[in-house]
């Protein structure tokens, strides 16, 4: 909020102004200079500054002027701007604001100022408003528009070296507006490959260029480069029944509309015979195989995954994280990567699938391996057990007793005998699965179980329960 203005009567200002201005009151002439302007100046036929009043906060140098010759309290341009303002006022001639440069102790004041003859060799009235504000608002926008004006070169130069990458490219290239599905550029390599004139692509129905039979494949196609971040190559027989092309593509966003990136390739995908056989096996394995890199984000998955997770497609899944389908959170797939760091593989991990949103999720059981150092990446082969489970037969050590067989200890032991009994034996069960879900490792099992390690070893004694030698920390 702006200061509030000081009254002409505070600064003590004005003080001649009854014979200045004749019967009017010494408050209201000064009330009324001051509406006029943030200065006002009283000035002798010289040009002497004889009283002055304004907003002491903003311009504390007006007690300095006064006696002061209005020339000599301007910057030296301004001076010829006094002179004929001055020469106006003594003429009678119309006087229009000029903007003066006052001087200040922390640099130049701008004011626009009006001279007001008094008549009656009274001298004159300078009233001025405050510029400076004013400036600073110009300096601003001057600085906006300067800096707008280099942002649009520099997007001018860019846009002059990516037009000349694009047309010099030899690998043919479209943009298709995902919307009506019609190329909206297409380079020089494009045309060529497409065997069209240059400059007739542009506009064109992408769908138009291809079999007709591809039709449906080729929406789908555009459709998963919009939705994923990666969508695998399609083999396409252009209209004219002639060539075969690879497509690639990928989306992006622009002013927001939705685009896809194609790119044409008249070759085969360059894989080996070794590879092209490892990748088929993969693919059609029953059971399911991920491929995620180090941050557990899926790269890449068999049609077994996508089943197992209810996923109609590869692309929907890929790029996101493996920890949104396998695993119980901040459990299972922490602990598989501690084997992984420290020995390299997991072997036959109890996990389970689907898990969240009020559900245990089906019980799973996982291999993993790791690849590479610089850039590792993680492979994992997953088995539903589920079945498996329901069809093993229960075993006297691993099944609590029944409540009929608890309730025939009644009149034999005590109720804290019976009570202890079955803690017993619900704590063994505990143990026993957290070893087996940690693939035997103690650390992990006593972290699971809420257990110190040493409390785990003591009940691991007391139970007798594999080797009772403590691990190294």
């Amino acid at each position: 909020m702006p200061p509030k203005k000081r009254s002409i009567a505070e600064h003590k200002s004005f003080t001649d102004t009854a014979a200045l201005f004749g019967s009017i009151e010494a408050d209201s002439a000064a009330a009324l200079a001051m509406s006029a302007g943030d200065l006002v100046l009283v000035l002798d036929g010289d040009g002497k500054v004889i009283d002055g009043s304004a907003d002491l906060q903003a311009i504390p140098e007006v007690p300095g002027w006064v006696s002061k010759n209005w020339r000599d309290i301007v910057t030296p341009e301004s001076q010829n701007k006094i002179d004929a303002m001055l020469e106006a006022a003594r003429s009678g001639d119309a006087m229009h604001p000029r903007q003066v440069n006052l001087v200040g102790p922390n640099g130049d004041i701008a004011v626009s100022f009006v001279l007001v003859d008094l008549g009656g060799g009274k001298g004159h009235l300078a009233i001025g408003r405050d510029l400076r504000e004013a400036a600073a608002l110009q300096q601003r926008l001057l600085q906006a528009q300067q800096s707008l004006e280099r942002d649009y070169l520099r997007l001018r130069q860019l846009e002059t070296r990516y037009r000349l990458l694009f047309d010099m490219s030899g690998e043919p290239v479209l943009i298709i507006d995902h919307e009506n599905r019609r190329i909206v550029e297409a380079n020089p390599a494009a045309h060529a490959i497409l065997n069209a004139k240059s400059g007739t692509l542009v506009g064109a129905k992408f769908l138009s260029l291809f079999h007709r039979g591809a039709r449906e494949d080729l929406i789908g196609f555009l459709g998963g480069a919009i939705s994923a971040s990666k969508v695998s190559p399609l083999n396409v027989r252009l209209a004219d029944d002639e060539e075969e092309l690879w497509l690639t593509a990928n989306g992006f966003r622009q002013r927001g509309k939705l685009y896809a990136l194609v790119r044409l390739d008249a070759g085969e995908i360059p894989t080996s015979d070794e590879t092209s056989a490892t990748l088929g096996i993969v693919e059609s394995m029953p059971d399911a195989f991920v491929l995620t890199d180090e941050d557990w984000s899926i790269v890449t998955a068999n049609i077994a995954f996508a089943e197992m997770i209810g996923a109609a497609s590869i692309d929907q899944v890929r790029g996101r994280r493996l920890g949104e389908f396998v695993g119980r959170p901040g459990i299972d797939l922490e602990l598989i990567q501690n084997q992984l760091v420290k020995q390299g593989f997991a072997r036959n991990v109890s996990s389970v699938i689907g898990a969240g949103e009020g559900s245990e999720g089906e019980p799973i059981e996982l291999s993993a391996v790791v690849t590479g150092e610089d850039n590792a990446h993680y492979g994992l082969v997953i088995r539903a057990t589920a079945r498996r489970l329901r069809d093993l037969p229960p075993t006297p050590r691993d099944m609590p007793r029944s409540v009929e067989q608890l309730t025939e200890l009644v009149g034999r032991m005590s109720l804290k005998d019976i009570v202890r009994e079955s803690t017993d034996l619900i704590e063994r069960l505990c143990i026993e699965a957290a070893l087996a879900h940690t693939s035997d490792n103690r650390a992990s099992a006593a972290e699971i179980l809420g257990l110190s390690r040493q409390s785990l070893y003591s009940k691991l004694h007391r139970y007798n329960l594999g080797n009772l030698v403590s691990e190294p920390d």
